[in-house]
């Protein structure tokens, strides 16, 4: 019995796994614990190893690899169609071993421990900035139910929220005041926890040399470069700059018509979070970059004369700097603003 590819469908607590020969003939079904698992996979000729990249395929895909073993992990929405009907586990162990023989698969690079350490930070952050914009909203409501109106904006909220409290409200019962103190230290302690974390990625930044590199370009600070580090170290599993922005879900989606291509909007797929702040440090860029006389000054110039809409151009400019991005870690260089090949 030789094994080729090892499809591996993993579960919480026990995975199953199929194992094909070079002529593509199962050889090999079986189910077995995690821990089961990584013995059998150890004691394995080696092989290639196939899973879907999912929680926990990182962490075993690292284990195998330091065995000698070949790690190809995929995307599930690229497995699914590999799965034959009446889905199970077997069957999805049988699909995922038949999508990693596929020449033209895409392949998901294998992150390391730092890299999952980057990324768990920023989806802490995540839920603790959504966290506060849920008890903002509530508390917005609860004050504008009793007459209380407040600008817009968080620092502007704060700074009057803070001094009604101080000078006192008559319109707001004990009861009310009680409460809305309670909420308004769960709001600070929520501001000393992103304040950590912002503090931690800066020190990151500080301390990465990719990182550096990225803050270098204008639109991607900290927050941006120490995500797109964590998310795609550098850059080698995309072929070209267009890949990233596809997966990214920046790059129009377009159809022909009378032998002329059409443009639509993005795609909105791939990595949801990278694109928010791709998109909000070109919105926060667009400004001082359409006045400056750079080619990529005068190429954002160019679309607002023609009359694009901001938010568009907005876009657009955020698939230029993860073009931009990508050529950063590729050829591990630093932005050159009037540089032509590097807004190219």
């Amino acid at each position: 019995m030789s094994i080729a590819i090892l499809g591996v469908d993993l579960g919480k607590n026990s995975c199953s796994i199929v194992g094909v020969d070079a002529a593509g003939a199962v050889v090999v079904r079986r189910t077995m614990r995690r821990q089961t698992l990584i013995d059998y996979v150890t004691k394995l000729p080696a092989c290639v190893v196939a899973m879907e990249a999912c929680c926990g395929a990182h962490h075993l895909g690292r284990l195998f690899m330091a065995q000698g073993h070949q790690i190809r992990l995929m995307s599930p929405e690229y497995v699914r169609p590999y799965i034959k009907a009446q889905k199970n586990d077997d069957r999805d162990a049988e699909g995922i071993a038949e999508a990693a023989s596929r020449p033209t698969m895409r392949f998901v690079e294998l992150k390391s421990q730092e890299q999952l350490d980057i990324q768990t930070l920023h989806r802490v952050r995540s839920r603790l900035v959504a966290e506060r914009t849920n008890l903002l909203n509530q508390l917005r409501a609860i004050l504008l139910e009793r007459g209380v109106i407040f600008p817009a904006g968080r620092r502007k909220f704060e700074l009057d929220l803070d001094r009604m409290r101080s000078e006192g409200n008559e319109t707001l019962s004990p009861r009310m005041r009680q409460l809305i103190d309670g909420l308004r230290a769960e709001w600070k302690e929520l501001d000393a926890k992103i304040g950590a974390l912002n503090d931690e990625f800066v020190q990151l930044a500080r301390n990465d040399a990719a990182t550096r590199r990225l803050t270098s370009i204008p639109g991607i600070g900290v927050l941006n470069a120490t995500a797109l580090v964590a998310a795609v170290g550098n850059a080698s599993s995309f072929a070209k700059a267009r890949d990233l922005g596809s997966w990214l879900g920046l790059v129009p989606r377009q159809y022909s018509t009378g032998g002329k291509a059409r443009l639509l909007g993005i795609s909105k797929r791939g990595n949801t979070y990278l694109r928010t702040l791709l998109i909000h440090g070109a919105r926060a860029a667009l400004p001082s970059l359409s006045k400056s006389d750079t080619p990529l000054g005068r190429w954002l110039t160019a679309m607002i004369e023609r009359g694009v809409h901001r938010n568009a151009v907005v876009v657009a400019l955020a698939n230029k700097l993860a073009r931009i991005a990508w050529a950063a870690l590729r050829k591990e260089t630093r932005f050159e603003r009037g540089y032509l090949v590097a807004t190219a």
